[in-house]
């Protein structure tokens, strides 16, 4: 997860691995995706609804393939909008460009390749100390902060530097684990889940102002801080309960520092004996394997199949256009130049992070392109990425619960954003 400089740009280790694992399958990799989420869907309906005694819940099958029914019909629709979108068949609205066609053509073959190498690799992340060193350093920052264990730093950086569906997964991980609790996973999983540098540059270049990009990703930065200290402080992310997955409470005491020990010394400590417990290469590469088919067996269907949906209200019906009405006072308050055409911009973001800057980039104020982009960033929810994501993981949101973050987290970032964009412009 180190960042480092390939070809111009920054990024870390297993994005650049992903990346070229996905150029040398550029032939033949989105109908790898299509038997993937197809077979997932199959074998979902099979297991679900006969439900073989042979199989436990518990098991690698059983927790991949027995769901309920809502979850069996998202992933039947999301292969059967894969089978679709690749043959072109059914209506326009479906396999365009801009709904079905850029998330199997433009998202599927990075997420696929991503979750096979960060599956893999997760282990090394998570078993052998380096989340206790950097979770006990961190501590005395995190908590009084963010209310969170300094573990979660871990999840922003591997986000920030590489790509948020890591940071993701990465957290979802923890959770399984009874690391995170259901509050400190909502939080980290709708908070932390950054938007890459990389990203960044892509976005703001499509607005036209790329050389803007310091002031630009200095309200990013100031505005997701911002957000970060006051949305998990608002419902829904304060209601959630501080229990780990299996309904246990954590012990307040088990990851207190020692009075009068020494900081590192005692993370370090922490850090070998969690890598002490690791004996077997096979149990590490067990849950490397289970990772991999969770991930492109359980999340890329749900992506598919409610990030289309997503996209499909957004191109075809006015519903972002009505969502949108209640910001445009809002946004005048705030004094943001051609309100009314920034306000659908505003919350079209739910469906795709880059939808706004395509609405926004052909408004001639450059102070309104400024303000939308740098507001889509930071929203954050979107679903046709990290919203997705969430609901295919057991981080415990619900799909009203990421709307209403997303809502709470454009009214905090909007001010922050603009007062940034009043004094550069």
């Amino acid at each position: 997860m180190l960042p480092i400089s390939f070809n111009g740009e920054m990024s870390i280790p297993v994005a650049v691995i992903a990346k070229f694992f996905q150029q040398s399958l550029s032939s033949i990799i989105l109908e790898l995706v299509c038997v993937v989420i197809v077979i997932s869907a199959l074998l979902t309906i099979f297991f679900s609804t006969l439900q073989p005694k042979s199989v436990h819940v518990s098991s690698l099958l059983g927790s991949l393939f027995i769901v309920s029914p809502a979850w069996l019909v998202v992933r039947c629709l999301g292969a059967a909008f894969a089978v679709l979108v690749y043959f072109k068949q059914g209506s326009a609205m479906i396999w365009s460009e801009n709904t079905g066609g850029l998330l199997l053509h433009d998202l599927m073959p990075i997420l696929f390749s991503v979750f096979i190498f960060a599956g893999l690799l997760l282990p090394l992340l998570l078993n052998f100390g380096l989340l206790e060193l950097v979770g006990t350093l961190f501590s005395k920052v995190m908590r009084p902060l963010f209310k969170l264990p300094g573990r979660s730093a871990i999840d922003c950086t591997t986000s920030w530097l590489g790509d948020g569906t890591v940071g993701v997964l990465l957290t979802s991980k923890q959770y399984e684990q009874n690391i995170y609790t259901q509050r400190e996973a909502a939080v980290v999983g709708t908070t932390f889940s950054a938007v890459s540098i990389t990203f960044s540059l892509i976005v703001i270049a499509e607005v036209g102002l790329i050389h803007m990009f310091v002031p630009f990703y200095f309200a990013v930065c100031l505005a997701g801080f911002v957000a970060a200290l006051i949305v998990p402080r608002l419902p829904p992310l304060s209601f959630k309960k501080d229990l780990y997955i299996d309904g246990t409470s954590p012990d307040p005491l088990a990851h207190a520092i020692p009075e009068h020990a020494n900081i590192f010394s005692h993370a370090f400590k922490l850090a070998i004996t969690r890598a002490a417990q690791v004996t077997s290469l096979k149990s590490v590469l067990q849950q490397s394997f289970h990772n991999v088919c969770e991930m492109i067996l359980v999340v890329l269907p749900v992506v598919m199949g409610i990030g289309t949906l997503a996209l499909m209200l957004a191109e075809f019906t006015p519903i972002f256009d009505y969502l949108g009405m209640p910001f445009v006072p809002y946004l005048e308050l705030l004094q943001v130049p051609q309100a009314e055409v920034a306000a659908k911009s505003v919350v079209i973001g739910f469906a795709d992070m880059f939808l706004p800057s395509i609405l926004i980039a052909g408004v001639d104020n450059e102070m309104t392109r400024f303000i939308v982009a740098a507001l889509s960033i930071t929203q954050l929810i979107y679903m046709s990425e990290v919203g997705a994501m969430l609901l295919g993981t057991k981080i415990p949101v619900n799909l009203l619960e990421l709307f209403i973050i997303f809502i709470l987290r454009t009214i905090v970032t909007l001010p922050v954003i603009v007062l940034v964009a009043h004094l550069v412009f």
